[in-house]
């Protein structure tokens, strides 16, 4: 089980300060029945929410529990190199103004091909992993990116306190680009540390081109761009995305990206579209508080310098449709 690899590379952290906190969604306390004895439950906490209350919820609900100045995240299916806390904590103790910490994550079972160093944006709001499937020796450098991917990262509980932390509307996926960009209206920047280093069993949990996912991506970037898009790119948002699915038929024609892994995994293209008109529907009824979510997103940059780091980290729509 990939969970218990995860606590293990966390308690071998040379980081010693630490307290772990795992948020058990399994909604019947599965985790602590099926704790192995070989592993020490010292110095661990294991909260039951009582049902899936989705990733952002759960990481707002371990924070609750564990307050501190860094909070890091760490995915189920995912696990950290020993100096992983050490290597995000020093960074965002030299760099004061990152509000976050982006890891270098790499993909499990395959020879130095990275899941993400960061991530970027397209212009209508699609998140992909910066560098996702390329070697890790083209992302050696520390520096700024857009924003961290929330399978391995790290938080500075300041920006949290002022950005309110995840949304716990999202449930599932994109709640990490929500937070990243809110940060960054807030006058945050995300630093990439190549030293940090944590392997990744991509999309383990709910799939790689799964029906829940597609659901929840689609859905989760309108939510978001509809938060947090100044208004010029949020009008020109919608042309993008048609661009985006026009490519997307392409790419499955020739057997390449997200919706092609859909095709061959049984869900056709009838049930894709069914997936978009149901995503697009749940905006329309979550409008009014999504409206009210973009009024209270903390603002100390103007729109033209979001839309410059939005710029100088973006993807095109073919290129997402095509990975």
């Amino acid at each position: 089980m990939p969970l218990w690899e995860s606590i293990e590379s966390l308690r071998g952290q040379t980081y010693r300060n630490l307290r772990i906190v795992i948020v058990d969604n399994s909604g019947c306390e599965k985790v602590a029945a099926s704790w192995p004895a070989s592993i020490p439950r010292d110095g661990v906490t294991i909260l039951h929410p009582g049902s899936n209350i989705g990733f952002g919820a759960a990481v707002n609900r371990a924070y609750k529990e564990a307050p501190c100045d860094f909070l890091a995240v760490l995915n189920d299916d995912a696990t950290a190199g020993p100096d992983w806390i050490d290597a995000l904590v020093d960074a965002l103790a030299r760099i004061a103004n990152a509000g976050s910490a982006a890891s270098q994550v790499k993909l499990h079972g395959v020879a130095d091909k990275l899941d993400s160093a960061g991530m970027l944006i397209a212009a209508d709001g699609t998140s992909k992993q910066r560098g996702h499937g390329e070697s890790s020796i083209s992302f050696s450098n520390e520096e700024e990116v857009l924003l961290a991917s929330g399978s391995a990262s790290m938080y500075r509980a300041k920006m949290l306190a002022e950005t309110g932390g995840f949304d716990d509307d999202y449930f599932l996926y994109c709640e990490d680009t929500d937070l990243g960009l809110r940060a960054r209206w807030a006058g945050w920047t995300c630093l990439y540390v190549p030293g940090a280093v944590v392997t990744h069993r991509y999309s383990h949990s709910a799939g790689r081109a799964s029906n829940l996912k597609a659901y929840y991506v689609e859905r989760n970037r309108l939510f978001t761009i509809i938060k947090n898009f100044p208004a010029g790119r949020l009008l020109t948002a919608p042309f993008a995305t048609i661009a985006r699915y026009w490519h997307h038929l392409r790419a499955m024609r020739a057997g390449h990206g997200a919706a092609a892994h859909a095709h061959t995994d049984g869900t056709s293209a009838l049930t894709l579209a069914t997936l978009v008109v149901k995503a697009h529907l749940a905006v329309v009824i979550n409008l009014p508080s999504l409206i009210g979510k973009r009024r209270a997103i903390p603002k100390r940059i103007d729109s033209a310098t979001f839309n410059a780091a939005l710029d100088r980290h973006s993807i095109s729509v073919e290129k997402v449709a095509w990975l």
